[in-house]
């Protein structure tokens, strides 16, 4: 048999061999092409292409292993007379090669062949789990030997073969470069074996329309949209499109929408990134979303956008997707994201960014040379900003990538901020442009609101005593701060009213909301008490507004859901009120009160540039640390030595940290059948994309107690509703076991 990488069964009894010198020249190749796009609009960019050609050739040299040979032809039914010798390691030969003979700086390389299947390691052992390099690199010399004595041919590991010196500035740039030569290793390794295995999946790969096919289609139904543009508020929006498009011709690099709520951010950033991308010859748009409901909706006014245009050039990666939104190419496009226009998550976005996993990071390398849209920028998580914003300013300066901070409300990433003692706490982006001129006007002329503040902190207020204001109102919106608080305001107030907060599955949320925009649209009479999911992106249009009183970056979302289209004869009313309780502790309290510092300090209207930036510089000031897990230190300390630990701090880097909480299965509506069918046939991939709808995540306390008391129940790994009565049908998941009978709940 030749030396093989991989082996497919053709037909019965035939078998086909998949040359393992063939396949290592082939990684080798794709991966310097892609290490060679990723710093595209640079003058003289750095050498990564040498870097990533040999990751590519040596990456698989522990399969030249005598041993490894018998496991791949016994276990591929190729030789079944071979009993098989268990699992060979195969990956670590490669990584000690690339640390004795790659020179001073084979040991970086290292990292990336020793975890091109196992996801990078650390170097040190720590609390992630998986070895160490340091003790791989010591202990499976063995390997490698073996490897040599299988006969690799010289040409693969000539002796002249050298890395050149990394062009990296300084240390703290070299996790961050390995993990996106990691990113080309990987995806040209899957790639590469996925021709091979299954040449089917290769075909549903790329074929999409380029840039200057999707700027053509998105000006002419600009063109159709604005035909009729005879509101204020539409033509403000003109306005706002014609200045981003302007400043598309400008260099690469950091660049700000501020623009109010209901100012056509959404439509006019996608304006400005089409023009941009075709005039510097970026590749593709990226739009990082805070919420799985605001991408839904964005993707949907992008969807007709490029309605026509196929394959469809828009791609959502998300846990939320819908199956019928979801093609075989879609979901072959988001393993490495090579469709022009990516919909994504914050979180998917940025822990990509800081995996291990070789399936996480293999998307990476395509961010580079990207307009990469932050949508509703003020939400990034204030605990987390310090390794966010390191990752954007890397993006920036050394991959090609403009990043757009979109939002109402700026946080002025920008900034970089210091302690009392002129210490920096968190280095900011540097100068950012912004795309449409005077924003302050533009908050004044899309002023549809008035905003009625508590007359001082004290002043508290009963739940009794807003149900009845709202009462007296037939067309309002309630926005809280805790899901309790919205179900006990929700139970003060007349039949009828609507409830919305994340006890309800996400299919339930999408109906209600329909709901809602129905009876605004008939006008109805529509009531409705919601926690703060409603305040991001998510159109709704009332003439009255309450809020509880919180950050100022959230009134000022929540003020975006009143008078939104500018249609009332006068201005919305918009009125904040102090719940019988502050909010929360941690950073919801910390947020209410740098807006309560704001607002004491400030006269005329609250909700202005001016106020939001004062804002931000109190509340990120009041954060304990802007790298709460430590996570540059583990990546950054000992870099200089080439000790890095990748694995460990891709563990602690989650943007939403678990913390014992669990989805629940819900039997709301489709769920009950779903359910039932998951105990049937067990998982699979379009079973699981419909569950996800129908799911609730619960804190771990309150789901051990529901499991305890039977109204939930394990199968499999699978926490599921046992109770009928657990699940409201307008209020959604019970935290607590009711004590009443399912037939009370019918309305």
């Amino acid at each position: 048999m030749s030396i093989a990488a991989h082996v497919r069964q053709i037909a019965s009894g035939r078998f086909e061999i998949h040359p393992l010198g063939d396949h290592l020249f082939s990684v080798a190749k794709l991966a310097g092409l892609f290490a060679a796009q990723m710093h595209g609009c640079k003058t003289r960019p750095p050498d990564s292409s040498k870097w990533a050609e040999l990751a590519g050739l040596w990456h698989d040299l522990g399969k030249y292993q005598p041993a490894f040979q018998q496991y791949i032809a016994s276990t591929s039914g190729l030789e079944r007379h071979i009993e098989a010798p268990g699992r060979v390691k195969h990956a670590i030969a490669g990584a000690i090669h690339t640390a004795e003979a790659g020179g001073p700086y084979g040991r970086l390389l290292a990292y990336l062949i020793a975890g091109h299947h196992a996801g990078l390691p650390d170097w040190h052992p720590d609390e992630a789990s998986g070895a160490a390099l340091s003790q791989e690199l010591q202990n499976e010399r063995e390997t490698l030997l073996q490897a040599l004595a299988g006969g690799i041919p010289r040409e693969i590991i000539s002796p002249d073969i050298v890395l050149p010196k990394p062009q990296i500035r300084k240390t703290g740039e070299v996790h961050f470069w390995l993990r996106m030569l990691f990113s080309c290793l990987v995806d040209a390794d899957f790639l590469d074996t996925e021709a091979f295995m299954d040449d089917s999946r290769t075909t549903l790969r790329g074929g999409y329309a380029d840039i200057p096919v999707l700027r053509a289609a998105y000006q002419r139904h600009m063109a159709a949209s604005f035909t009729n543009a005879n509101t204020p508020v539409k033509r403000l929006r003109g306005e706002i499109l014609d200045a981003c498009i302007a400043r598309a011709a400008e260099t690469p690099g950091l660049f700000s929408l501020s623009v109010p709520t209901g100012g056509g951010k959404t439509l006019a950033s996608l304006g400005f990134a089409l023009h941009h991308a075709q005039q510097h010859g970026l590749r593709r748009i990226i739009y990082v979303i805070p919420y799985t409901s605001i991408i839904e909706q964005t993707a949907d006014v992008f969807r007709k956008v490029f309605d026509g245009i196929l394959p469809a050039p828009v791609i959502e990666h998300h846990s939320n997707l819908e199956a019928e939104n979801e093609t075989a190419k879609s979901r072959i496009a988001t393993e490495n994201w090579d469709a022009p226009i990516v919909v994504t998550t914050n979180v998917q976005f940025f822990e990509s960014l800081y995996a291990a996993k070789p399936s996480r990071c293999r998307k990476s390398h395509n961010i580079a040379n990207s307009v990469v849209i932050l949508d509703e920028a003020q939400l990034l998580p204030p605990e987390h900003l310090e390794p966010i914003l390191d990752a954007l300013r890397q993006l920036i300066e050394h991959h090609c990538v403009t990043v757009v901070l979109s939002t109402a409300t700026q946080p002025e990433l920008h900034k970089t901020r210091s302690d009392a003692f002129g210490r920096v706490h968190l280095q900011g982006l540097g100068e950012a442009r912004e795309l449409v001129p005077d924003p302050a006007r533009l908050y004044k002329e899309l002023q549809r609101v008035r905003v009625t503040l508590p007359v001082s902190p004290e002043q508290r207020r009963s739940w009794e005593d807003i149900a009845g204001e709202l009462s007296e109102l037939e067309r309002v919106l309630c926005i809280v701060n805790r899901r309790d608080d919205a179900a006990m305001l929700w139970r003060l107030l007349p039949e009828g009213t609507l409830h919305l907060s994340a006890r309800m599955c996400g299919a339930h949320r999408a109906m209600v909301i329909a709901e809602i925009r129905r009876r605004l649209t008939a006008g109805e009479s529509v009531r409705v008490v919601s926690t703060q999911l409603v305040e991001a992106g998510i159109d709704l249009d009332f003439p009255v507004v309450y809020r509880a009183m919180a950050g100022l970056d959230s009134i000022a979302q929540a003020a975006g859901r009143c008078n939104r289209e500018g249609k009332l004869p006068g201005k919305g009313r918009v009125v904040v009120f102090n719940p019988p309780k502050p909010s929360p502790s941690g950073l919801l309290l910390k947020a209410e009160q740098a807006a309560i510092n704001v607002l004491a300090g400030s006269s005329g209207e609250p909700l202005t540039p001016v106020n939001y930036a004062s804002y931000f510089d109190h509340f990120y000031g009041g954060v304990n640390s802007h790298d709460q897990q430590g996570v540059m230190g583990l990546l950054n300390r000992d870099a200089a030595r080439g000790e890095i630990q990748f694995r460990t701090a891709a563990q602690r880097f989650q943007l939403i940290p678990d913390e014992g909480q669990r989805q629940i299965l819900v039997g709301w509506e489709q769920g009950a059948e779903l359910i039932e069918l998951l105990k049937q046939i067990g998982p699979n991939r379009d079973l699981m994309r419909k569950l996800q709808r129908h799911s609730v995540t619960l804190y771990e306390y309150q789901w051990k107690k529901l499991l305890g008391s039977g109204n939930l129940k394990m199968h499999n790994d699978f926490i599921i509703q046992e109770s009928e009565a657990l699940y409201h049908p307008l209020l959604g998941l019970l935290p607590e076991v009711p004590d009443y009978a399912p037939k009370s709940l019918v309305v």
